[in-house]
């Protein structure tokens, strides 16, 4: 029962993902992340580094919205929910506090910087993967040593951009910082909610994370100051809110397509697929917005390539292993749950 469900209800966008071979999967999920993602972040940089509004807790604030009104158009309602409302509780919280950092970070870090750090992320959830429940994952040691690697070359290409920016400061570190360490929640949370229930729709997660996560941006935006701020700065420029609503526009096909890669491959995979995006993403910001790059750039570079590729190489053989392991526990599985109903009903038997 679980496993058809799984198999039937995983698409993207109506596009059929378990009926395709692995590779299909991972390449159609993987293109619409980097199309979204790639799109979102060179909006970002335009907002806050060209434009300069940095109002992270209210861009976040305005593309929920946008999520919610793109989530409708593709004819989802509650009425499809499979999960209660209180199963999003803790990954909203974490998942706006996130989203709202990390943007808010790029008023004080320039956006290569910024990407870099949340780079590391892969290490964080494959720690946190063994503490979640519904998961308790361990991963080989190589793994380990891919991320270390990307870590590496993270604190190699920060120290060279602090040097070759000025828009650099540890208020941004922190901020970023304790984004990374939501994010390790994240991942995790999200694909545990989808192994519990695998009838969890990508449409679901995200429009119930978004309900639920909007109130938790109003603390801050009170707090700070930041509604008030951004909604008078941004009412005497409204062609930032046509910015932000083609950059949510954007964001949504790459949350979506993130959401089907955990649900697939799991969120340790799909934060090396983000990773891989960043990179590409810190790349095109250079390329388009002619920044100045050292020989220590290129180093950090080339180590988090090489962490990359030493974590994608073996990728195949394990994966297939790993769903060796996972149907048969599955059938297994099955096969106790009927046990355990032919016992109930010879228990049940002797009574009537």
């Amino acid at each position: 029962m679980t496993s058809g469900g799984e198999e039937q209800g995983r698409r993207l966008f109506g596009v059929s993902l378990t009926d395709r071979p692995v590779w299909q999967q991972f390449l159609i999920c993987s293109s619409g992340f980097f199309f979204g993602y790639l799109v979102n972040g060179i909006c970002e940089e335009y907002v806050y580094n060209r434009l300069h509004f940095s109002y992270g807790w209210y861009f976040t604030f305005v593309q929920g919205f946008v999520y919610l009104g793109l989530i409708r158009l593709q004819g989802f309602t509650m009425k499809q929910m499979v999960n209660p409302w209180r199963t999003y509780v803790r990954l909203s919280a974490v998942l706006m506090g996130s989203n709202g950092l990390t943007k808010g970070s790029l008023a004080f870090l320039n956006y290569p910087a910024q990407i870099m750090f949340k780079s590391t992320k892969v290490l964080p959830v494959m720690i946190m993967g063994a503490f979640i429940p519904g998961l308790r994952r361990k991963y080989p040691f190589h793994e380990y040593v891919s991320a270390v690697m990307l870590v590496i070359g993270l604190i190699l290409f920060t120290l060279a951009d602090a040097q070759t920016s000025p828009n650099f400061s540890m208020i941004g570190v922190t901020m970023v910082s304790a984004a990374l360490v939501m994010d390790a929640f994240l991942g995790n949370l999200q694909e545990a909610i989808f192994k519990m229930n695998p009838d969890t729709t990508q449409m679901e997660m995200l429009f119930c994370s978004t309900v639920v996560g909007l109130p938790f941006l109003a603390v801050p935006m009170v707090l700070t100051g930041e509604l008030t701020t951004a909604w008078s700065a941004c009412s005497q420029h409204l062609y930032v809110y046509a910015v932000l609503v083609f950059e949510a526009m954007a964001t949504f096909v790459g949350q979506v397509s993130v959401l089907s890669l955990i649900a697939l491959f799991g969120a340790a995979t799909t934060a090396m697929v983000t990773t891989a995006r960043k990179a590409v993403t810190l790349l095109l910001s250079y390329l388009i917005f002619t920044k100045p790059m050292t020989e220590q750039h290129v180093s950090g570079l080339l180590l988090i390539t090489m962490g990359i590729v030493l974590r994608l190489l073996p990728e195949d053989k394990e994966k297939k292993n790993l769903a060796e392991r996972k149907q048969a526990k599955m059938v297994a599985q099955l096969g106790e749950d009927k046990r355990r109903g032919d016992g109930v009903e010879e228990e049940k038997s002797p009574l009537v």
